[in-house]
């Protein structure tokens, strides 16, 4: 009997897998769970609806993918925009992150938010309630936001194996361990399950820059 072939998602795990046993026990950046852990710096971005895009491109406009991030489907767009703070200031070029969400969102570092005036808070994607609003600008329009710009909180997606592996859930906290000639642990990490997920860290440039995180850094996901 002929066997199906795999689908995308199965070769992807299989791969994973793979290159888990290559990089082999023992090493701090790997561990010896299920999955090879990815640690990377996420620098300021923002996210957007399809109705924000529009007001922002014009009517019908798509995001068009420059860059495929580590998470399945997730991109860095073609398109950018000029972010308005307090006081007008001003950065520009911020980058857009597909696909579109249900909400808008900002997402800054805190050297970002104390050059542009702003007095933020460090949130979780989504959770932006209370949270300043900007002055979005694009090729067709402005864009008024009354809330939205956080710093994101340090986090790490996972799948449900990784979870197991770990003895975590999702929502929870996680500490991670960073190596090289600084040495730092971050002490609250949340966790994010979903079985689309690839294990991955998060922090932002201001994190990175704190720990001298590198590429070739040594990191430890504890519990």
């Amino acid at each position: 009997m002929s066997q199906s072939p795999l689908n995308r998602a199965q070769v992807e795990q299989l791969v994973r897998q793979s290159l888990a046993r290559f990089v082999g026990q023992g090493s701090s950046q790997s561990g010896q769970g299920p999955n090879p852990l990815v640690v990377n710096i996420s620098a300021r971005h923002c996210h957007l609806s399809q109705k924000s895009v529009e007001v922002l491109f014009g009517k019908g406009h798509q995001l068009t993918p420059k860059k495929w991030l580590y998470q399945e489907g997730q991109y860095a767009a073609e398109e950018s925009v000029t972010l308005i703070g307090p006081r007008s200031r001003v950065i520009s070029n911020l980058r857009i992150l597909g696909p579109c969400r249900d909400f808008d969102q900002v997402e800054l570092a805190a050297t970002d938010a104390i050059s542009l005036g702003f007095d933020i808070p460090v949130r979780n994607s989504g959770d932006i309630a209370g949270t300043p609003g900007c002055m979005l600008m694009g090729p067709a329009g402005f864009l008024e936001m009354n809330e939205g710009v956080i710093r994101a909180a340090p986090h790490v997606h996972m799948a449900p194996e990784d979870a197991a592996y770990y003895g975590v859930e999702n929502k929870s906290f996680m500490k991670l361990r960073i190596g090289g000639d600084l040495g730092l642990t971050f002490d609250k990490i949340f966790v994010r399950v979903d079985p689309s997920f690839k294990l991955e860290v998060h922090i932002d440039t201001d994190e990175g820059n704190a720990c001298g995180f590198t590429q070739k850094t040594p990191c430890e996901l504890i519990k």
